[in-house]
């Protein structure tokens, strides 16, 4: 069965640069997926008065930001479309709109009829970053944080953040099209951060997946002075992983939605592209 990935592209008060079009279009094209873009454009409600509408223009002032968000929306579509004829990914494109502060949730919606999520991320990127936590946590699909700065590359060695919690499992299930076309997999857990649930959690995992034809390795790491997410993508890098599989924490303190810290650190700075799965 054929996957589809869907790439949901900001544009309000942030857009994102082109080089998400890259990005996910390379990605589709090493899972030989489809590819569906969506262009989330903002739609302001018109809340103006007389008097606002006298001394501001504010009707006026909403035209044009709308406008501008098509206008990125667009570019970023052309990209998109140019970047999959070249590399040969049938693409399909849509556009929606939304209140802004309903952007990420209506992304979400959209997203809930494919296999994987894309969002292209810049740490300047406020808006990119809002709508990946909207997907990570609303689309019930796994979500693939691709930093714009560089070329994703072939993400052929994956490490997975195991923690042996109900999250970390949900992510390597999510994490199997990714693994099946890897040529390494480590399997990496952070000792000092919180306690484990055993000292071989991260060699069982690995039994399994070697057990499934992967070739698989375990470490184990101490985060010390880093912050958990630090810590985890330092280690990847220095091993030339291309890929980090990771759950993504967050629960409800009465109305306010709380990230867990990893979680948190790679959504506000990813280094690598990060798979995140709720």
């Amino acid at each position: 069965m054929k996957l589809m990935a869907v790439l949901c592209l900001a544009t309000y008060p942030e857009a994102n640069s082109p080089a998400a079009a890259v990005n996910a279009v390379a990605v589709a094209k090493q899972l030989g997926s489809t590819l569906h873009a969506i262009a989330v454009n903002v739609d302001i409600p018109d809340v103006s008065n007389a008097l606002s509408s006298y001394l501001l223009d504010l009707p006026t002032k909403i035209r044009e930001v709308e406008a501008t968000s098509r206008k990125h929306g667009k570019v970023l579509l052309e990209a998109v479309a140019k970047e999959a004829s070249e590399g040969a990914v049938t693409v399909t494109t849509q556009e929606i709109a939304a209140a802004p502060a309903l952007m990420g949730d209506e992304a979400a919606k959209q997203c809930r009829y494919f296999d994987l999520c894309l969002v292209g991320m810049a740490p300047d990127n406020q808006t990119a970053r809002m709508t990946a936590e909207a997907l990570l946590f609303g689309a019930g699909r796994p979500t693939l944080l691709l930093r714009e700065a560089t070329d994703v590359g072939a993400l052929d060695h994956v490490v997975i953040a195991w923690d042996g919690s109900r999250v970390a499992a949900r992510a390597v299930a999510d994490a199997r099209p990714f693994l099946e076309r890897s040529s390494k997999v480590t399997v990496v857990s952070v000792t000092d951060e919180k306690p484990l649930p055993g000292k071989d959690i991260g060699e069982r995992l690995a039994e399994g997946l070697r057990t499934r034809g992967l070739t698989v390795e375990t470490a184990s790491i101490q985060a010390g002075d880093l912050s958990i997410a630090a810590a985890l993508q330092e280690y990847a890098l220095k091993i030339g992983c291309k890929l980090l599989v990771m759950g993504g924490y967050g629960h409800s303190r009465v109305r306010d939605f709380v990230l867990g810290g990893a979680t948190e650190g790679v959504l506000a700075d990813p280094r690598l592209p990060v798979l995140l799965s709720h």
